[in-house]
């Protein structure tokens, strides 16, 4: 057995904390350590491993579901799953959000923006999404993930049931006039290489779950979204 103590000081009042560590609980930490994250996820599914994901969700009263929503840079796919989560926080739905600028700061920072490196983001953040899931969250995607192949594959991944695609259509030229990060003119003086839309594709969904026009404002919008989860019952009302 190995004993590890710790101090901390808080308001001048110096604690000390012990942790006890078995050599189980150590190789059991190292075991987990070198889980790939599908792996990980498999052994949370597992009713024979852990608590399974129907106890989870019968306890939190809701279903693990992902709403993803894609569009250009611009397209206020950010500002929509914002006002949705802050909803579903007042219905009494625990949520989780992944924003891709935020996730390419941290986990995805050592990717670029090439075709393969852009699925790897994409598989990177489906497979967060799907552990979050399997403890019975909601979780809100706002990624461009310009590619179907991509979007299909963290469908598939999530589960056809679990997974919500909603396509925020607003138009290139509306999103360039936005440009609030000036990244659409950094693009066109050739500054910023695959700038999707300008230097690199965006595939428009061929069958999302919803079709989103940021014409209306953003109470409407979000109202419309609230509608279809409960709709689908992703939530048992819509406030």
């Amino acid at each position: 057995m190995l004993r590890e103590w710790r101090e901390s000081s808080s308001a001048g009042v110096k604690t000390t904390r012990s942790t006890f560590l078995t050599s189980k609980s150590i190789a059991t930490l190292r075991f987990v350590r070198r889980l790939s994250p599908v792996s990980l996820s498999r052994i949370m599914s597992d009713p024979d491993s852990t608590i399974a994901q129907h106890d989870r969700e019968q306890l939190l009263g809701q279903r693990g579901a992902v709403l993803w929503f894609t569009g250009f840079s611009g397209a206020g796919k950010t500002t929509l799953a914002c006002e949705v989560e802050r909803r579903l926080h007042r219905a009494g739905v625990l949520t989780g959000r992944l924003d891709g600028d935020i996730v390419r700061d941290g986990l995805n920072n050592d990717l670029g923006f090439s075709p393969e490196a852009r699925a790897e983001n994409i598989r990177r953040v489906t497979e967060v999404a799907h552990i979050m899931t399997l403890s019975g969250l909601v979780v809100l995607v706002a990624a461009i993930s310009p590619y179907e192949k991509d979007r299909e594959a963290a469908r598939s991944r999530i589960g056809a049931d679990r997974f919500k695609l909603f396509h925020i259509a607003t138009s290139l030229e509306v999103c360039e006039s936005r440009d609030p990060k000036g990244l659409y003119q950094r693009a066109r003086a050739g500054e910023v290489a695959d700038f999707t839309g300008i230097s690199a594709p965006y595939e428009v969904p061929t069958a999302p779950d919803l079709s989103i026009s940021t014409d209306e404002d953003l109470d409407t919008t979000a109202r419309g979204v609230m509608q279809f989860l409960k709709a689908e019952g992703i939530i048992p009302d819509a406030p």
